[in-house]
């Protein structure tokens, strides 16, 4: 049948059906990992019912406790004065299990099935997102109990990553990688707002059901996932992306007939059946320290750490120092929150393709963290004079913040996971995204730490540990800036020489 259709027609339909399965990969991933995050981000809601102030509430007739105990609607363990170091630290068994598991999780996530290595990954967080509301229903008050389940929590959720990253790079070449990943990339902050919302709406009743509900909806997707997740477009005969270092010898001439869309099609195909009746030999999986090898891993992975530092300390904080420092209820402040949110999401796109139009990831990351600094300091001084200024101070801020993060951890960690250095050898994209977003974890990890310790001797030495996290991130880029900048000069100068050539002729 294929013979009898001429190539165009042929060609519309392998197109249409390629950008119909490319379209249901790129949604199914997005709803995958904005489960992961909505089910992280319950517990930053229900910090301000952990621990409040009890004097303005009506206390049961059977309360044991103390009259001038301000503290008796509180939940144990977090009803003492050093209430935010608990909190830090409940916050850091899952950041810290999440950096050492995502060392771990993109050498699995290579040698096992991403559907069923996601679908395992994302039952096991329903299940422990949901234990952790479980402690409030079985009237659970010991620390270790909210620590263990965390650690547990953050070692599943390592899965998520770098297998939605692979996937997604499976099925997309390096084109318009930057703007479709940054829309794509939307997941983490639309994650972050569902999560709060949901949590909101039980946070002051039973605040259990604010971490059952994201657990439950998590673990059907997992379902899903495991019934409807495609890792490969040859798993459904459709055409492979082209990567940097695929063969590419008549790609200079377009009149050459085995160089047209149909015939690169055709060949794809032909390929992988043949693979089907011949054993082929599948790429070696890269090591991690050849992973590290890759020019521009390391740098990347430092700026991320300390811009992932900065995003996650907003992303546990930002309700309860809303809460704190313009006095809204632990719903408002919850709500207020994910402006910086929907913030990200443009934040995102803006550095997709602005990334994609000049080809610079370096120092599009750059300039955002350069505009990033002086706009923390200006929301933490003027932010919460009226509910305007707060508005329009929480979405800049959270462009200029988690722009950089979401560019690194998508396009760029795609970039290199499929660098000209490897010759075409796509297997080593799980581990560069677990690498880049592994040690991006660490900032993830201390940035919220970091912030409970400090706290205590008031939130404007916060923002200005937030601010220098951001200025390092910035530093560490300098040599691919420097990079681009000579890249851009090369390129002008082609440019011009190009043109003086014409004229000449003419």
């Amino acid at each position: 049948m294929r013979s009898s259709l001429a190539p165009g027609i042929w060609f519309f339909r392998a197109f249409s059906r390629d950008s119909w399965f490319q379209g249901f990969i790129l949604l199914l991933t997005f709803l995958i990992y904005t489960c992961y995050h909505m089910s992280r981000k319950p517990i930053s809601i229900v910090k301000s019912r952990l621990h409040q102030n009890c004097s303005e509430q009506i206390k049961p007739i059977n309360d044991t406790h103390s009259l001038n105990d301000t503290m008796w609607c509180s939940w144990a363990p977090f009803d003492k004065d050093n209430y935010k170091e608990l909190l830090g630290g409940v916050d850091n068994a899952f950041l810290v299990a999440y950096a050492i598991g995502m060392f771990i999780s993109g050498v699995f996530g290579e040698r096992l099935p991403l559907r069923y290595y996601l679908s395992a990954g994302m039952l096991l967080s329903g299940l422990f997102t949901s234990l952790l509301g479980l402690g409030y229903f079985w009237n659970i008050h010991v620390l270790w109990y909210f620590v263990i389940i965390q650690v547990c929590n953050g070692l599943v959720q390592t899965t998520g990553w770098p297998s939605v990253v692979t996937c997604v790079g499976n099925w997309f070449g390096k084109g318009k990688r930057g703007l479709i990943m940054g829309i794509w990339n939307s997941h983490t902050s639309v994650g972050n707002i569902l999560g709060s919302l949901i949590a909101g709406i039980w946070v002051n009743g039973q605040w259990g059901l604010s971490f059952i509900v994201p657990g439950i909806i998590t673990a059907t997707m997992g379902v899903i996932t495991f019934l409807f997740l495609i890792e490969h477009p040859e798993d459904v005969d459709c055409t492979p992306p082209q990567h940097h270092g695929e063969p590419a010898e008549n790609e200079n001439n377009p009149e050459d007939p085995g160089n047209s869309p149909y015939s690169i099609r055709e060949s794809s195909l032909e390929t992988v059946a043949k693979c089907s009746k011949e054993p082929c030999e599948e790429p070696a999986a890269i090591s991690f320290f050849g992973a590290l090898r890759i020019p521009g891993v390391v740098e990347f992975s430092l700026c991320l750490l300390f811009a992932k530092l900065v995003s996650y300390t907003f992303l546990y904080w930002l309700p309860l120092y809303i809460f704190n420092v313009a006095h809204f209820s632990a719903k408002e402040a919850g709500d207020l929150s994910t402006l910086f949110d929907a913030g990200g999401i443009i934040g995102g796109i803006t550095a997709g393709l602005i990334s994609d139009y000049t080809n610079s990831r370096a120092t599009t990351c750059c300039v955002m963290l350069i505009l990033a600094a002086p706009m923390m300091f200006l929301y933490n001084h003027i932010g919460q004079d009226g509910i305007t200024s707060s508005i329009v101070m929480l979405i800049i801020c959270g462009g200029l913040v988690n722009g950089p993060y979401a560019l690194i951890t998508t396009a760029v960690s795609a970039d290199l996971g499929t660098h000209k250095s490897l010759k075409g050898n796509a297997k080593a994209l799980s581990t560069v995204t677990a690498i880049i977003d592994g040690t991006g974890s660490i900032g993830a990890a201390l940035g919220p730490l970091l912030a409970g310790l400090i706290s205590p001797t008031g939130w404007n030495n916060v923002f200005y540990m937030l601010i220098s996290a951001d200025v390092l991130a910035c530093l560490l880029l300098c040599r691919l800036v420097y990079k681009d900048i000579l890249a851009w000069k090369v390129s002008l100068s082609r440019g011009s020489g190009s043109s003086m050539v014409l004229t000449h002729q003419r």
